[in-house]
């Protein structure tokens, strides 16, 4: 278990939502993690450091200077001990202090005095969190290597809705686990994943689309992040939460994706292309709603640029992975577009398989090589395909 015998060091700060710092500290213990507690001035307005010593039966650390005939450095005793430092809820202040460098209490001088990976999980009202400033530190943050779960969108302390609510405990804990599961055997690597599905316009009503939910895209991005990677997802509409620590780009169309793409495959190491890119477009848009005729209505399509082709025959040393949604002649077709475009591999399934293609959490896939090799892989979770893919190319490294 990720969590077992883990060493987790819980900052709560100034927050209304200090509260769920308890139940975040609970499942933690609950998950095997040995936990202790460090709370700013301001959180203790919110929640008694006692609460959380009668539960951890632990003492909280909530002062900066240790008590006298102590010998300890008390910030930086906290700073060597954790796997990890989780920070809930992380208030506009407190990530305005680190983006900063600022230190001035024991909180912000053991998050500067550690070397442990940090899992910020923002709350705060909405004008606040989407303040240039905010978004900024955050920003920083994120390219300095800290990781963030949430805010979510939802009710909030002042009764307005809006994004700046709390993550769920259960999901904070989550993320936990996920940022304590991460490895750096891809350190110093730059994937580019595609996910999701594509849109085309029709009129300003309606567009054509697939059913690609953007799975197997999250699972790549998500898993490629886990082993060291920097990571940059770009991602058509989706009901799906975005991996930690990932950068996301949305686009819509098919032009919106080649841009995104192509732009960040520049600096990259290898592409992804999981995204489900529509073949055709309506050839004319229209400006108003088209109305309804009692003769029917046809659409005039044509093709959409396959940009991926010009992407692998330009990619140099850089490995390229497609994949290949087929319902018939799976291998042909594949192997087809493999060469086509240039790919070193190729990932088909087909819709025809149980357990494989559009909106499930599981895949069946074969995975064909430039050289030639072919496997089939059975019955697996979209994130232990997307593990095998990341194994091929690990292996195309050395």
């Amino acid at each position: 278990m990720p969590l077992q015998n883990r060493r987790i060091l819980l900052g709560v700060s100034g927050g209304i939502a200090a509260y769920k710092g308890v139940e975040v500290m609970r499942r933690l213990q609950k998950a095997g993690a040995e936990v202790r507690v460090v709370m700013t001035k301001a959180a203790q307005k919110f929640v008694q450091p006692l609460t959380f010593e009668a539960l951890s039966h632990h003492k909280v650390y909530t002062d900066l200077f240790p008590s006298e005939g102590d010998p300890d450095v008390i910030h930086v005793m906290l700073g060597n001990w954790p796997d990890l430092i989780v920070v809930v809820p992380a208030t506009a202040n407190l990530i305005g202090k680190m983006a900063h460098g600022l230190a001035d209490d024991l909180l912000t001088c053991t998050l500067l005095s550690s070397s442990a990976p940090v899992l910020l999980a923002p709350a705060m009202e909405t004008q606040m969190y989407v303040h240039p400033a905010v978004q900024r530190n955050l920003a920083f943050l994120k390219e300095a290597g800290y990781a963030q779960v949430g805010p979510e969108s939802g009710d909030l302390a002042s009764g307005t809705r809006g994004v700046g609510r709390l993550s769920e405990p259960k999901k904070i804990v989550e993320a936990v686990s996920v940022c304590l599961g991460r490895t750096q055997d891809f350190r110093g690597k730059r994937i580019v994943v595609t996910a999701g599905r594509t849109e085309q316009d029709i009129d300003p009503v309606r567009f054509i689309t697939n059913r690609s939910t953007g799975k197997m895209g999250n699972a790549g991005a998500q898993q490629s992040w886990m082993r060291g990677a920097e990571v940059v997802l770009s991602s058509g509409p989706r009901n799906l939460e975005p991996p930690s620590g990932v950068e996301v780009i949305g686009i819509r169309t098919v032009a919106d994706l080649k841009a995104a793409t192509t732009t960040a495959f520049k600096d990259a190491d290898a592409l992804i292309m999981t995204a489900a890119v529509l073949d055709f477009r309506p050839k004319e848009v229209s400006a108003a709603k088209i109305k309804k005729l009692g003769a029917g209505l046809s659409l005039d399509l044509v093709p959409n640029d396959d940009f991926l082709v010009s992407l692998g025959k330009n990619k140099g040393d850089r490995v390229v992975v497609g994949f290949a949604m087929e319902t018939e002649q799976g291998l042909e077709n594949a192997r087809k577009k493999l060469e086509a475009k240039h790919l070193d591999l190729i990932v088909l399934n087909n819709l025809t398989d149980e357990g494989a293609g559009f909106a499930v959490d599981t895949n069946v896939v074969t995975l064909i090589e430039s050289q030639g090799q072919v496997e089939a892989l059975p019955l697996m979770s979209k994130q232990a395909v997307a593990d095998r893919i990341l194994d091929w190319v690990g292996d195309r490294w050395g």
